[in-house]
């Protein structure tokens, strides 16, 4: 599995990366690189945000792992295997960067916190947008839960797609292993509103203060 390294949108041309934070974009099922990308006027000008395609062809777009229809199973191990090719394309195209902040909605909210899991050194911060954990244990989990890096986990009251149990899991697994806030919009579906776009500004712009 690899991540398409020519179809990374980036904010920022390769010389006027040197010596800035990285910020990562991870979108959704069935989703593309473009899509978290639209948020890029909104956020920080501090970091250069690089946004990535995922690896899987879903029919309209792509995805990170299996719905869990497939099994919990297929997910947990393809999702493993998305992250070691999202750590492999940062080998590759941004060597040099740590401290890396990772934005995510959905399925690219989980992978976001899969990234935290595999290496809390690396990876600086978390914003899961109507995401989840993923039900599977991962070797970095002791040392995220010594690092606890910050984490902001917004969901929608009214969002459907993500099953109850996954939520419920997350609502336990997150307060033991990373500095948690998490918020709640009330009558949003499996979306982003301005409530939620808000305070994902606000929480990146402390990230960088």
């Amino acid at each position: 599995m690899r991540i398409d390294d020519e179809a990374v949108l980036w904010s920022a041309g390769s010389a006027d990366r040197i010596g800035r934070p990285l910020l990562l974009l991870l979108h959704g099922y069935n989703s593309h690189e473009g899509d978290l990308f639209g948020l890029a006027p909104y956020l920080p000008l501090q970091p250069v945000i690089a946004s990535l395609r995922a690896p899987i062809d879903a029919g309209y777009g792509f995805a990170w792992f299996p719905l869990f229809d497939h099994g919990a199973d297929a997910a947990a191990e393809t999702a493993d295997a998305s992250t070691t090719a999202i750590v492999d394309c940062l080998d590759r195209v941004a060597p040099e960067a740590s401290g890396i902040g990772l934005v995510g909605f959905s399925q690219g909210g989980a992978m976001a916190l899969e990234l935290l899991r595999r290496d809390p050194d690396r990876f600086a911060f978390a914003a899961a947008l109507a995401g989840f954990v993923l039900p599977a244990e991962r070797a970095g989990d002791a040392r995220l839960a010594e690092v606890r890096p910050p984490v902001l986990w917004g969901r929608g009251s009214a969002d459907e797609v993500i099953p109850a149990d996954l939520v419920a899991h997350t609502q336990v697994w997150l307060p033991q292993h990373v500095e948690l806030d998490a918020r709640i919009y009330e009558g949003l579906a499996h979306s982003v509103d301005d409530r939620e776009l808000g305070d994902l500004v606000g929480w990146l712009r402390a990230r960088y203060g």
